[in-house]
């Protein structure tokens, strides 16, 4: 008997470590600032990239930035830094690695001043889910007002590698918005 595949989106190729990040992970609202920050550092990692690419590196990256404490991240020396630098196993450029400290600062300073880094983010897309309906990926945007709100709001607060077709990928990461296309299994009604 042949397996049926479930009907997926058109990005998401055959590897395994897509299909369950995409299956698991992509779209799926999420509220945990632990793993906001994660993936608010990934996504700058990826600027210029292939998400897979970082995506392979991501367990390095957890290594390499102590789990994505951002309280650790934030505490990180210049010296802790050019260690990290030299570690074949994540993107090796100077700018996005010196931004992980400079964007857990940030970090911390957003959830000072809103209670959570969650608080912030969600009123950008009203506090929902923005569910769209896209029925191929060239009706998916590459960025679009919310996300331009976020990224000015973010870079007027200090955070670097956070521009709009960042910050779109990144609200899509994070299930402020739903871009799976119509016959994805894991669309939302």
């Amino acid at each position: 008997m042949a397996v049926i595949e479930k009907p997926r989106c058109g990005w998401c190729d055959s590897d395994p470590l897509y299909i369950a990040y995409h299956d698991e992970e992509w779209g799926i609202p999420q509220h945990d600032d632990h793993r906001l920050f994660e993936k608010l550092i990934l996504e700058g990692a990826q600027a210029g990239l292939s998400w897979i690419t970082v995506l392979r590196k991501r367990e390095a990256y957890r290594k390499a930035f102590h789990g994505f404490d951002p309280v650790k991240v934030a505490a990180m020396t210049d010296a802790e830094l050019e260690v990290v630098l030299q570690d074949p196993g994540i993107v090796r450029n100077r700018l996005k690695v010196f931004s992980a400290r400079k964007n857990a600062l940030a970090f911390l300073a957003v959830q000072r001043e809103f209670g959570s880094f969650d608080a912030f983010l969600w009123p950008f897309v009203g506090g929902q889910p923005k569910v769209n309906q896209p029925r191929a990926l060239a009706e998916v945007p590459a960025v679009t007002p919310e996300a331009e709100a976020l990224s000015k709001a973010l870079k007027k607060r200090g955070f670097t590698f956070v521009g709009p077709t960042i910050m779109y990928a990144y609200m899509q990461a994070m299930g402020l918005v739903d871009d799976h296309v119509v016959s994805c299994w894991r669309k939302r009604a």
